[in-house]
């Protein structure tokens, strides 16, 4: 079957998952439609339907599980058997049963699992201090990235139609891997800081944080409660005034940090 159109949706804070999705694009070699799920309002357009066509889908990897927001939003939409490749976006440290649940997720909205994929980019928690996965998605990545596109592509041509696409078995578990396991110690609720010194009101934190957490009035205030560690307003802020201060994600990144080392590829699935 030939593909007319490809419509890329993705929930992606910092920016690395939508990048990793237009590299599928490429080798896909398809006029491409973008769906961004992250903004915080967004809603199912109209003409936001689902047929025939081919949806990429991708989302990040937190505590080893789909984001609650992102599965959230990704329940708003409706596909009608519509073949569905399915990308997860990770900090090299693990991507465990995402595979698997964001396949039963889009499944159960009339999607088609036809094809997957595992790839790594910068941890959200990196610095230039503390790096985890720095640079990543580099060369290389966006390298297999397209290649996966052009073997998806290939994969569809060879068939007459939906029905005759087979649907692909992903690595993974039921039940899903539990994020906090007994004895395992959970964050507080918690959110970056804003040094107000460094703050010039500028508003992109605001804007570009997907729980719409964050307020700007006299000062930066943020719904501690509200707030998904994505780190967005961190890596948006043009004046390094976003910074996340809670000892408990300043000591796991620092363990993340002295245990990623090895670099882990990306992993398709046909």
């Amino acid at each position: 079957m030939k593909i007319e159109k490809i419509k890329l949706i993705y929930f992606s804070p910092t920016g690395s998952t939508g990048r990793i999705l237009e590299y599928i694009s490429e080798g896909l070699n398809a006029p491409v439609e973008n769906i961004d799920l992250t903004r915080p309002d967004f809603t199912p357009k109209k003409e936001d339907t689902f047929g025939e066509e081919l949806a990429v889908i991708g989302i990040p990897v937190y505590v080893g599980r789909v984001p609650a927001l992102a599965a959230k939003r990704l329940r708003e939409l409706k596909g009608s058997n519509t073949p569905a490749v399915l990308v997860v976006v990770y900090g090299n440290r693990a991507y465990e049963d995402v595979l698997i649940e964001l396949s039963d997720i889009v499944s159960a909205q009339g999607f088609k699992p036809i094809a997957g994929g595992a790839f790594v980019a910068e941890h959200s928690f990196s610095s230039i201090e503390v790096p985890i996965a720095r640079g990543r998605p580099d060369e290389f990545d966006k390298a297999k990235a397209v290649e996966f596109g052009k073997e998806v592509r290939e994969k569809l041509l060879k068939e007459n139609s939906i029905l005759d696409l087979a649907a692909v078995a992903f690595p993974g578990n039921r039940p899903y891997r539990e994020p906090f396991p007994t004895g395992r110690e959970r964050p507080r609720p918690s959110s970056p800081d804003t040094f107000e010194e460094k703050c010039t009101k500028c508003g992109r934190c605001e804007e570009v944080c997907p729980a719409a957490a964050i307020t700007i009035g006299s000062s930066v205030d943020t719904k501690k409660e509200d707030c998904i560690k994505c780190y967005a307003c961190i890596k948006s802020c043009p004046t390094g005034a976003r910074v996340m201060r809670d000892q408990w994600f300043v000591s796991h990144t620092k363990v993340l940090h002295d245990n990623l080392v090895k670099r882990r590829e990306p992993e398709t699935f046909l």
